[in-house]
Order: structure tokens, then sequence, then C-alpha cells
């Protein structure tokens, strides 16, 4: 992993196919872990993990917080509504607290887009050598479920080697609210740099024709796009034709207050246009897994009888990978070039 060059994790635009490539081969490895008995790695102990959650997650910040667990880290969470932010300190003086206690890498959620990044380079400027990881940041990044998302659909297509090569020619159709969606932008960077093919669908007022660009050019700030030739992206409003020669469909959680801001007339409405189940995914002409960030809305933005069926749905298999895949990042960030051993301990989890 000595070719690791990331100080920090904060948008998969800035991702070569070799980092990719980096993550989702150590993913693997941490996949193959026994699930019982010695499950820890002693390579990031004593090393300090701080996750900062500024909005809800269950998924995201439990996994993260296991990863760490599983490679030996000590891990310490915040808590918003009892820090002394409440009191009037500033979110910078209160991560700069953490890393006064010895944390080596934070891990960051904010409603408000680019605040891990604006962390990274004020603590980058003050000489501190601490890492951040966005742990999804507005409408703009999403990099550790994009990444998964990556590897599960990579285990699928080439169980034995999930390499970026297995979603090269690879069509993945995104249905839903991908104008709100940090996990569609990140999955766009992430599908598009394996080589896939990536069809939007949804309604207007969700999903803007301006997104068929979006991976056209670096974001701004960033001087190249890292990745040389990239798959294409369109955007098809029928999901029938969406559909058609796909080889897998991702479906975005559907936030019902997109109704009240009168950008949808009605969720049954959107349902019958939008929402999968096994006679839609019919169209598809051959079976074809289903993804979905979570959580779920049962009867929107899929039937309960698609989400419950082992042979399509990769829901629960999304939130197993959650957890090699992101001790991969973990190590990468913290170890980094270190190559701290990968042997499990016989510590109990």
């Amino acid at each position: 992993m000595s070719d690791w060059t990331h100080r920090h994790v904060l948008d998969l635009a800035a991702f070569s196919l070799a980092d990719y490539a980096t993550v989702l081969e150590l993913a693997q490895r941490f996949r193959a872990m026994p699930t019982s008995g010695a499950r820890k790695l002693p390579a990031l102990q004593g090393r300090l993990v701080t996750t900062l959650f500024f909005e809800p997650s269950t998924r995201t910040r439990s996994s993260f917080e296991l990863a760490a667990r599983r490679l030996s880290a000590d891990v310490v969470s915040f808590t918003p509504g009892s820090s002394s932010l409440s009191k009037g300190e500033s979110l910078l003086d209160t991560v700069r607290t953490y890393v006064a206690m010895g944390a080596e890498l934070l891990v960051v959620r904010h409603r408000a887009t680019a605040v891990p990044q604006q962390l990274a380079e004020a603590l980058d400027a003050a000489g501190e050598q601490v890492a951040v990881l966005n742990g999804g940041d507005g409408l703009h990044s999403h990099p550790s479920q994009g990444l998964l998302d990556l590897f599960t659909l990579a285990r699928h297509f080439a169980p034995e080697t999930p390499t970026p090569a297995a979603l090269q020619g690879k069509r993945i159709v995104i249905v839903g609210d991908v104008l709100h969606s940090r996990v569609a932008r990140s999955n766009l960077w992430a599908l598009t740099a394996c080589g896939a093919e990536v069809v939007l669908c949804g309604p207007p007022t969700l999903l803007p024709e301006a997104f068929a660009g979006f991976v056209a050019a670096p974001p701004p700030g960033q001087a190249a796009d890292p990745v040389a030739q990239r798959g294409a992206v369109r955007v098809e409003r029928s999901l029938d034709a969406a559909l058609q020669g796909a080889d897998a469909v991702m479906t975005l959680r559907l936030q019902q207050e997109r109704m009240h801001q009168n950008l949808l007339s009605s969720l049954d409405g959107y349902h019958q246009r939008y929402g999968l189940s096994h006679a839609r995914l019919a169209r598809c002409g051959k079976p074809v897994p289903v993804l979905h960030p979570g959580p779920v809305n049962r009867g929107v933005e899929m039937t309960g009888a698609l989400l419950d069926d082992p042979a399509l749905s990769l829901v629960e298999e999304q939130v197993r990978n959650g957890i090699p895949l992101r001790m991969a990042l973990l190590y990468l960030l913290v170890a980094g070039s270190a190559q701290s051993s990968l042997k499990p301990s016989s510590s109990s989890p």
C-alpha cells in the first residue's frame, strides 16, 4: 500500500483507478476475515479514531466505529447535544480539542457542504498530522458509501477478484432523487472511473438534465481528472426505458419533505412511475441486483417483496460490506505506508 498518497478522503473525484483498486483489494482481504472468534487485527492498536457526526446516522457511524475497533483502534464518539458547541464553542475549536487528545483520524459528517474539507485545510495549515474522512457532507459527497457500493457491485460481478475491471462496460441504473443525493454524486465518480455506463432516471424536479455532464470536468479547486477515460452518463426519464439492458439498479431514498417542497405530487404517483418491483425489473431482460443506500421506504422506492428477495436484493450485503470497506479506508489513512501487521490478534471483539 506504499503507493497510497491521500492524507484525507473528502471526495471520490480525486481518486485514480489505482486508488480504487487499492481500496477494493484491501476491503476484500478484510471481508475474508472470520466473523467469529479472534476477529481483531492489531493494525491500529493504540491509535485514536474520533467520529464527529453533526447529523443523525445509523449505518455509517456504526460501521465506522465497528471497523475501527476491529483494527484495535481506540474510538471516541462526538455527540453535538452534550458538547461545548451548545456553550458557544466553534466547530474548529471542538475538533482541535480531539486532536489535542491524540486523535489521528476524524470521521466527520455534517449537513453543510464542504465542512470536512474546511476542517482538513485548517488542520493542515496548523501543521496537525491528522487525517479527515468525509462521512457525508450536505449534498456534496459520501465517499465511503460510494466505495462500498462499488465494492458490492464488484463482488457481485467478480466474487473472487472484485477489482475495478469488474465494472468495465456494465450499465448501472440509478433511480430517484439524484438532485439531493450525495450518495449518487459519489457513485457517479466511482462507477464512471471504472468504466461503467451510468443511466440516471427520475422526474425533472429531482433530476436536472445537467447531471448528464456531472463528471465531464473535475470539480472546482481540482486541477485535473485523475481518470484518463470515464464511462458515460446519461439521463432517462422513463424507468422502463432505463432498465432495458441494465446490469444493476440502485434506487435512492426519497425524502418525504420533497412533497412539501412541491417537488412531487404524491408518493403513490412516484412509486407508480419510479418504484421498483419484480415485474418492472423484468424489463432488464435478465436477473439483475438491486442496491439501496438505506434506509428504505418500503412501497415507495421498491416493493417489500423485492427488498426481501435474497436472489436480487443486495441491500443487506451493502451493510455487511460497509465494515470491511471502512476498515480499508481507516487502515490506509492511519497506517498508510507503515504496513502494520494484518494478522489477527488474540483479543476478543
